[in-house]
């Protein structure tokens, strides 16, 4: 059975040079879970950092359940992840290194669980951008003379 993607963090590519990743999992309430399950989910603004030897996602948010009570949750709490134990300690030494990110790329339901993807990422200056985009240019541009030099002209 494929995983079923939730959500897409698309600035992140654009924003960062992402050089690693890996699988997290995350720990949600009841309510939670149910509002990842309808896609109510944005992680555009969403981090990622190691405190206290525990991996920890800030900024995200998972809106309210709507057929939630009185408990339900907070959209923007900070949420722990789950990693294993050296994953977080490399971790810890890469947060420590100038200019590096952990940003979640995507977040995906897995044998009914929820996973993160998370990207260890360098940010990108207003130059990387463009140049980034101008090779995303040239190469659509060659993908759409291929296609026309295939085709039958009358």
């Amino acid at each position: 059975m494929p995983d079923e993607t939730i959500a897409v963090n698309r600035r992140a590519h654009h924003d960062y040079a992402i050089e690693d990743t890996l699988e997290a999992g995350l720990v949600l309430t009841g309510t939670e879970i149910k509002s990842v399950r309808a896609h109510r989910v944005n992680i555009a603004e969403a981090y990622a950092r190691v405190e206290k030897g525990e991996a920890w996602l800030i900024g995200a948010h998972i809106a309210e359940y709507a057929q939630g009570n009185r408990n339900n949750h907070e959209p923007t709490r900070t949420r722990k992840l789950l990693i294993h134990r050296d994953q977080i300690a490399e971790l810890t030494g890469l947060q420590a290194a100038k200019g590096l990110t952990i940003v979640p790329l995507r977040l995906y339901i897995r044998r009914g669980r929820a996973k993160l993807e998370l990207g260890i990422g360098r940010g990108k200056k207003l130059h990387d951008k463009r140049r980034t985009i101008a090779e995303r240019d040239v190469r659509r541009e060659l993908e759409r003379e291929s296609k026309e030099s295939g085709r039958i002209k009358l």
